[in-house]
């Protein structure tokens, strides 16, 4: 079987503290929709149970893309679009600011035994 060139990324973005709900919200009113039009293929959505390694103000999602150039294209066009411009500007303007303190990602390549590969 040949490798795949798919890749995922993993993302873990701190929600300042009392934020978190408008994040959720964000994500699920603006940024999926978004997300479904630049091409870039959610695989899911978590927050830590308990504290656990992370604070439980931290929302992790995982993505997948067909490459790393898909991916940097999927990003640049949905980064540029006047609609995510336009739902982020609005939610920090609702909400007091910016919904994050920090927005950590790691690209992962699947492993050959890997079901997501």
């Amino acid at each position: 079987m040949a490798p795949s060139s798919r890749v995922f990324e993993l993302r873990t973005y701190h929600a300042v503290p009392g934020k978190l709900d408008a994040l959720h919200d964000r994500f699920r009113d603006h940024t999926l929709p978004l997300f479904d039009k630049h091409g870039i293929t959610v695989i899911g959505f978590w927050t830590p149970q308990d504290g656990q390694q992370l604070p439980s103000d931290t929302l992790v999602y995982l993505l997948a893309f067909s490459d790393r150039d898909a991916a940097e294209a999927a990003w640049d066009s949905f980064r540029a679009d006047p609609a995510w411009i336009r739902a982020k500007a609005e939610s920090e303007e609702r909400n007091g600011g910016s919904l994050t303190t920090a927005i950590e990602s790691m690209f992962l390549t699947p492993t050959d035994y890997s079901l997501l590969g």
